[in-house]
């Protein structure tokens, strides 16, 4: 039952995506000044809102396993992760190739640039210290590590109102708002991305959960090894 339910979560998800793609490339608007490089936008804001989600995942779950020592809730948080990192990156090569049409450049220390580049930092240091170690003291480093990750995440999203910077705030209304013919592909966008999320987040999940009963299975036969070659 769980496999048909994630298979068909994937499948959706799959569908989401196309129909996303078909709207941006086919039936959203050509901006005058930059061309089709605009439509990176579409892809660039719903990879950084499902970077928000995923780390938002991972946080609450660790806050759950650092007060319960919820395996559960340790597995789901280490595989958000990993996905949070994908997205992460996916904001960082989209953001410059927006920059370079827009303002000339590929990067600079806008603030939200920067930001989102010490958040990118976090989020590697936390998959590093996962995939190098499954101990309980780099466990539980690794939730305190992500608290610090969601701190910074609000700083993100409001430095452009905060701090002067190159980035637009197009959303908001202050870099001129969207046209109408612009949100059902943004919106189906954001939905694809969510979607996308979820089943990758599933099916990782599953993994991880094979990943440590494989392991706990090598422990036991070890173990009965031992046992066998110490009876008389």
């Amino acid at each position: 039952m769980k496999h048909a339910a994630l298979t068909l979560v994937t499948i959706i998800a799959g569908l989401l995506v196309l129909a996303a793609l078909c709207l941006v490339f086919l039936c959203s608007p050509v901006d005058a000044n930059m061309g089709i490089v605009q439509k990176i936008f579409y892809f660039h804001v719903s990879s950084a809102y499902t970077m928000y989600l995923s780390w938002g995942v991972v946080t609450v779950c660790s806050i759950v396993f650092l007060a319960r020592r919820s395996e559960r809730a340790d597995m789901l948080a280490r595989s958000a992760a990993e996905l949070t990192l994908v997205f992460t990156v996916i904001v960082l090569v989209t953001g410059p190739l927006w920059g370079r049409k827009s303002w000339g450049a590929y990067w600079s220390w806008d603030p939200r640039l920067t930001s989102t580049l010490l958040f990118a930092t976090i989020v590697a240091s936390y998959a590093l210290l996962r995939g190098l170690s499954s101990g309980e003291a780099e466990r539980r480093f690794a939730a305190a590590l992500s608290i610090l990750g969601a701190c910074v995440a609000p700083i993100i999203h409001i430095s452009v109102q905060k701090w002067r910077g190159q980035h637009p705030t197009v959303i908001t209304g202050k870099g001129g708002g969207l046209a109408p013919e612009m949100w059902p592909p943004f919106i189906v966008s954001l939905a694809a991305f969510t979607l996308l999320f979820a089943a990758l987040l599933w099916h990782r999940y599953r993994l991880e959960e094979n990943r440590r009963r494989i392991a706990d299975l090598a422990e036991r036969i070890a173990a009965r090894g031992l046992g066998e070659e110490d009876a008389p």
